[in-house]
């Protein structure tokens, strides 16, 4: 029988450097995101994590390759660091999760499936009963938790989350932890974390790779953190 080949990974960044206004952000940068898996990116600020978040989504130049291996969906759900919409907007929760879900105007009211749809969302990251307030009154953290309920459905195969914990009280740290561990267990999604919390990458993370503009380590948990 011949040997069976290893699986491809699913995300593969090689040589990867950015540039911004004459200043290198990244230098040849080599990461890979098996599937099925939570790799975690490490750092102090500038190091690059959020250039590498930017680069992988497409959202700023770069030279070098990424290159994905899709083996379903190839969808892509994204937790950003910040949300820099105007948040003077008269928008609920409820719509603003509603605007992707339904072709019907927001501004008309939820279908009975969409505003149902909603409700499950903002009930996994503990915001039940959140769907009728103002988008724009939410805490920072409140509101990570509802760009996180954006980016579960439909479920990616590869989530992008840039600090998601930041400003998240230690309760829901956990529920979030347990959760991330959920989508890569029974529903094989992979995760790319940013995080400044090392007790949070020790708990989840099955690869770490610690940037300062390029690859300083890369590993487990264990080899990178020790």
């Amino acid at each position: 029988m011949a040997p069976s080949q290893p699986e491809p990974p699913l995300l593969e960044i090689s040589r990867l450097s950015v540039d911004s206004e004459g200043k290198r952000l990244l230098e040849g940068v080599d990461l890979i995101v098996s599937p099925r898996s939570i790799h975690a990116v490490v750092g102090p600020n500038g190091a690059g994590k959020s250039t590498l978040v930017s680069a992988v989504l497409g959202q700023v130049a770069f030279q070098g390759t990424i290159r994905f291996h899709w083996r379903g969906s190839g969808r892509i759900g994204f937790v950003p660091q910040t949300f820099a919409a105007d948040r003077t907007l008269p928008i609920t929760v409820a719509e603003f999760l509603a605007l992707p879900r339904q072709r019907w105007p927001v501004c008309l009211g939820l279908r009975p499936r969409t505003r149902a749809l909603v409700d499950s969302l903002l009930g996994q990251v503990g915001l039940d009963g959140f769907g009728p307030r103002r988008l724009g009154v939410l805490s920072g953290g409140e509101l990570r938790r509802v760009l996180l309920a954006n980016a579960l459905d439909p479920v990616p195969e590869l989530l992008l989350c840039d600090e998601p914990a930041s400003g998240l009280d230690p309760d829901f740290v956990q529920r979030l932890d347990a959760h991330l561990s959920r989508l890569r267990d029974e529903h094989g999604v992979s995760v790319l974390l940013v995080s400044h919390d090392l007790d949070e990458v020790r708990r989840l993370a099955d690869r770490v790779t610690m940037l300062r503009r390029t690859v300083v380590k890369a590993g487990s948990a264990a080899e990178v953190l020790a």
